[in-house]
Formats: C-alpha cells, sequence, structure tokens
C-alpha cells in the first residue's frame, strides 16, 4: 500500500535548516583535514553556509491610500514607528528589517549623493525623521529625490529573515506608484493586499489585483478596519470582498483573508496586552506570515542547498576514488590513461570555445531584437501620446497649446513609460534567462563528459551530478527608480503668430507639440532599451564567465589529483600507504554523508540517476 509519504530508494530529500548546517560543519572538517586539495570544495561549502544565514523572506505590503497599510505594519512592530497621513505619502518604497536597534537610513535617485541616516532612542524620533522624507507634505512630488529608505528594528516578526516592503500606494494621483509597484513585485517571496471596510474594495484596486495575482508566487489579503463593522456586517463584508475576489479579479477563493483592526492591534501591543491583540485579529495574521510563509521560503532554500551540497560531495568522493585507484595502478597503465584524458582535454576546450563564439553570436542577436521592439515602442508611444493630447483638445473644445500640451503630458509619461519599460525588461530578461537556460544544460553535459571519462579510464563508479540551479549569493532587492522625461525644449513663438487665423495658427501648435512628442518619445525609450540592454551584457558576460571558471574548475580539480597520484607514484613516496589510508578514511567519512543527504531528510526533491 505504501504511500506517498514512505521513502524511495536513492532519493534526495531537503534537510531540515539545522541538520543540512550540521552536515555542512561536518563535511567542512573533513575537507579541512586533508590538506589545500579540497580548499575550493570548503570554500563552495562557506557560500552555501552563509545563504542559510542570509534566506530571507521578502513581503510587499499592497494597498490604496488610507486603507491602513502603515498602521497594519506599525502592529506587527509593537509601536508607531512609520507616518501616517490624511493625505497620500509620497511613491518612497520603504525596506523594513531585522536589526539590533531603531536605525534608518536614505537612499537617493542621485548615487552621487550621501545617505542620511538616523539611530533612534524612541519610535518618536524616527517616525518624525522618516515624515521629513516619505510625507507629500514634506516631500511633495518627491521633489527630494528619495529612491528608498530602509528602516531597521528588533520587532520579533523580523528575526526569522522576513523583510516587510511598504510600497507606495495604488490609484493615487501618482500613476507612476503603481506601475514601479507591478515591475517590483517579481522580486518578492509574496505580497499582502489590504483593503477596508471603508469602503469596500473599489474597481481601481480590482484592476490592480488583475495585473499582481501572475506578478508574486503567494498572494494573501486583509480586510482593516473591522472595529467598524457589526459581527454580521463584518460577515456580510467578508463575503462580499471573497466574492468580487473570485468573479471580478480571477483570484482562489480561498485564499486567505485576515480580518483585522490594525489600530486596534497597534494600542494592544503599545500597551502589553495580549487578549486585546488577539480580539484584533492581529495575531492570527503575525502567525500565518511567520509559521506558514517564511517557513516555505525556507523549505525552498534547504532543499537548494541540500541538492547542491550533495553534488560538492559526490564530486569530492569522485576525485577521492581516482587519488585512490591511481596510486594503486601501475605507473605504465597509469602514464596510458594520463595520455587519453589529455587527449579528451583537449577536444572539450575545442568545444567550449565553439560554444562560446554560439552564445556570443546569440547575444548579438537579442539586442538587434531589443533594437527592433524599442523603434516599435516609438510608434507605438508617439501614437498614443499624440492622440491624448489631441483628444484632450476635442473633449474640451479648447484650442491646445504648448503649456495645456506640457502638462497632460506631465501626468501621462511617467505612468507610460513606466508600464512599458516593466514590459520590455520582463520580455528580454525571460527571453534572456529561457536561452541562457538551455546553454546551461549543454555546459552541464560537457563537464559530465569530463567526469564521465575520467571515471571509465580509472575504473571508478560515476554517478552525475544534478547540476541544481545556480544559486546566486543572497542580494538586496533593488527598487528601479527613473525620473522619465515630459518637459519641453524651449519654443521659439513668431510675434504675429497670435493674429494669424484660428485653423492655421491650432496647425501650427500641433506640429509643434508632435515634434515636441518625438523628442521626448526618442529619449524615454532610448533609455528604457539602453537599461535593458545593459542587464542582457551583463547576463551574458557572467554566463561566460561562469562558463570559463567552471570547465576549468572541473578540469583542474580532476587534473590535480590526478597528477598528484602520478607525482607520487613516480617519485616512489614512501608516504603513499598513509596517504592512500587517510583519503579512503575520508572517503567512508563522506560517503556517511552523502547517505545521510538521501535517506535521513524530509521533504522529496529529486531522483539520483546512476
Amino acid at each position: 500500500m505504501g504511500g506517498d509519504s514512505e521513502p524511495k530508494e536513492n532519493q534526495i530529500y531537503a534537510v531540515p535548516a539545522l541538520t543540512i548546517r550540521e552536515v555542512l560543519e561536518d563535511t567542512l572538517h573533513i575537507f579541512g583535514s586533508l590538506g589545500t586539495a579540497f580548499s575550493p570544495d570548503s570554500h563552495k561549502l562557506l557560500e552555501l553556509k552563509e545563504r542559510i544565514n542570509e534566506g530571507r523572506f521578502h513581503l510587499a505590503v499592497l494597498g490604496q491610500f488610507k486603507r491602513g497599510k502603515s498602521t497594519f505594519l506599525n502592529a506587527l512592530l509593537g509601536e508607531t514607528l512609520l507616518p501616517t497621513s490624511v493625505v497620500p505619502l509620497t511613491m518612497i518604497p520603504t525596506f523594513i528589517k531585522s536589526g539590533p536597534a531603531r536605525r534608518a537610513v536614505i537612499y537617493y535617485q542621485d548615487k552621487n549623493k550621501k545617505t542620511d541616516e538616523i539611530q533612534a532612542d524612541e519610535p518618536e524620533q524616527l517616525n518624525a525623521f522618516l515624515r521629513k522624507f516619505v510625507t507629500e507634505v514634506e516631500n511633495p512630488k518627491n521633489r527630494l529625490g528619495i529612491s528608498q529608505v530602509e528602516v531597521f528594528h528588533p520587532a520579533s516578526i523580523l528575526r526569522d529573515g522576513v523583510v516587510l516592503i511598504d510600497t507606495p500606494g495604488i490609484g493615487s494621483t501618482f500613476k507612476h506608484n503603481t506601475e514601479a509597484t507591478l515591475n517590483f513585485l517579481p522580486q518578492c517571496d509574496a505580497a499582502l493586499f489590504l483593503v477596508s471596510a471603508d469602503p469596500p474594495i473599489t474597481e481601481t484596486e480590482v484592476k490592480f489585483l488583475k495585473e499582481v495575482r501572475s506578478k508574486v508566487p503567494r498572494l494573501f489579503f486583509v480586510l482593516n478596519k473591522i472595529d467598524y463593522l457589526s459581527p454580521e456586517d463584518k460577515d456580510k463584508a467578508l463575503e462580499f470582498f471573497r466574492k468580487v475576489l473570485a468573479e471580478q479579479a480571477g483570484i482562489d477563493s480561498g485564499s486567505p483573508v485576515f480580518c483585522v483592526s490594525a489600530q486596534k492591534g497597534l494600542e494592544a501591543k503599545e500597551i502589553e496586552n495580549p487578549q486585546e491583540w488577539i480580539k484584533s485579529g492581529m495575531e492570527a495574521a503575525e502567525k500565518y506570515l511567520v509559521g506558514f510563509l517564511a517557513s516555505k521560503k525556507i523549505k525552498t532554500l534547504n532543499e537548494a542547498i541540500t541538492l547542491k551540497t550533495h553534488d560538492i560531495v559526490t564530486d569530492a568522493l569522485m576525485r577521492m576514488n581516482l587519488t585512490i585507484n591511481s596510486l594503486k595502478m601501475p605507473l605504465a597503465d597509469m602514464e596510458s590513461k594520463m595520455a587519453i584524458f589529455e587527449t579528451k582535454l583537449t577536444e572539450t576546450q575545442r568545444d567550449r570555445i565553439s560554444f562560446g563564439d554560439i552564445i556570443s553570436g546569440e547575444r548579438n542577436r537579442i539586442v538587434e531584437s531589443l533594437y527592433e521592439y524599442a523603434q516599435q515602442l516609438k510608434k507605438k508611444a508617439r501614437l498614443y501620446l499624440e492622440s491624448v493630447a489631441i483628444e484632450h483638445a476635442t473633449e474640451t473644445r479648447m484650442l491646445l497649446d504648448e503649456n495645456t500640451a506640457q502638462e497632460i503630458l506631465d501626468e501621462t509619461i511617467p505612468g507610460f513609460c513606466e508600464h512599458e519599460a516593466g514590459q520590455m525588461r520582463r520580455i528580454f530578461d525571460q527571453r534572456a534567462t529561457d536561452l541562457l537556460k538551455k546553454h546551461q544544460e549543454k555546459v552541464n553535459m560537457l563537464a559530465e563528459s569530463i567526469r564521465k571519462t575520467a571515471a571509465q579510464l580509472f575504473d571508478i563508479s560515476y554517478q552525475p551530478l544534478q547540476h541544481p540551479a545556480v544559486m546566486p549569493s543572497m542580494r538586496e532587492l533593488y527598487w528601479i527608480t527613473q525620473k522619465w522625461d515630459a518637459s519641453f525644449l524651449p519654443i521659439p513663438f513668431g510675434l504675429l503668430e497670435k493674429f494669424l487665423p484660428k485653423r492655421v495658427r491650432e496647425a501650427r501648435v500641433h506640429k509643434r507639440i508632435k515634434s515636441q512628442i518625438v523628442s521626448l518619445v526618442n529619449y524615454n525609450v532610448g533609455r528604457m532599451r539602453l537599461e535593458v540592454q545593459e542587464n542582457i551584457e551583463r547576463a551574458y558576460t557572467a554566463f561566460a564567465r561562469n562558463l570559463d571558471s567552471s570547465m576549468q574548475e572541473i578540469i583542474s580539480s580532476i587534473h590535480i589529483a590526478l597528477k598528484t597520484a602520478f607525482t607520487r607514484k613516480k617519485d616512489q613516496s614512501e608516504t603513499i600507504a598513509d596517504e592512500m589510508r587517510e583519503l579512503e578514511s575520508a572517503a567512508i567519512r563522506l560517503v556517511d554523508i552523502k547517505n545521510k543527504l538521501v535517506r535521513d531528510s524530509v521533504y522529496a526533491k529529486q531522483l539520483i540517476k546512476n
């Protein structure tokens, strides 16, 4: 009968966080006892250990103006740290991270400008500091040019690697905010969407949710301000909200929805009243965040690290067995096999160079495709902006002048460009990622051909590496900020133009506006294209660099093991017997660790193919 819960033979499982740390420590100890030959393996394990320590869960908090996002976050933190306002806050994302004390850092769009920073003894100090930068009253339209804010706090919810991200309010007068938020969401692990009972979910929020649902892996909801409702009205509001989510936003009706009073929860935390904290509904939401969402992130991270550790151990075992078998082999046989292996390496190097040329050509084709995409986007942008400006004049039955056109474009261009820039990034990032992924499979096959040849020549068991996805070192999330240009160039006016017939004057104005729009489109789309092209260039350059280094690493590690054994054998070293005993002992211990990774873990990930 069995069932899915029964372990299968030769199956890798992702071990719990504490166990994988123990495995890494044990393996590091073994490699350390063998001298410099296994230093590269130790370095890889230390990187994996760092990945565990740095693993974070990034949660974006979304919501419309005056829904209570900042109050909800303050309740989770346990004090009034973030500013709240009766007018919209400005377009500044705030990243809230774990730290030993209250601290805030302000980053500017101008990278040459020094950051502003404060360490505060009291929450009121930090709140007052933040108000100067993130409120529309003190920093209207972000005239200070802030890119993002980081807040550090010792709140318990942040200690397990949760990073809370307060995003600009959607549906405000700044359409740029909404588009920037949508472009940022794919970097996050989950998003919390906050609505309130006064009023219920709006058309703007529904439209936004339709865009959000495909951009984050997990999405859940908070219905705030339930203290304004009777129990009966609360049930009706929740039923209505779920119905709208399912029927209008296309979101699973089973998605988690938490009914809370963030304000009551904040008050309960500030006076340390656990009963009121539970009553506010905040405890249930907090437990879900920490206990469910963050644990899933940790589980996924451990699965990847378990696979990667298994590969490192498997590869090290192969090299140990290569050395042991080589030392046992007659010198003449060893020389013959070394010559065959050298021929294989020469062939592989030729294949690697040819493969590099293919990758370079493909990168050029993607860049050409990007240029064609940008040319089409210019046409689309020009027609759209012209229609917006001219339609306004038609609807208002007025003569369109440059000042009016400037106002219209000031409102239209940032949102339009932010949306199109996000589309361009996603399309070409995905295209480059898909192609590089296919190339990675070919690189893995090339590398495995070297390992397989060595195993066959020196009569050791061969097991291919699993080659789990490359795990880059932890990077900070990046909120891309652009200041899209919507400003007209100075226009020289003829003194007699105001005396021309209205039709002629209007034609001249329209011609000048269209000319200005062409210039603005060329500039803004050019910036988009350049940014995406630089990302493509970086990705391909990094891939080519990793190709060279990974191939060199495999070749040199096997080469060094064989050459060292050959030298010892040729010199008839008296220490050969001792070295073999030490390697055989280490190999036995590594087999135990490998079996631990295979047998003693919890979550199935991937079959080991013999």
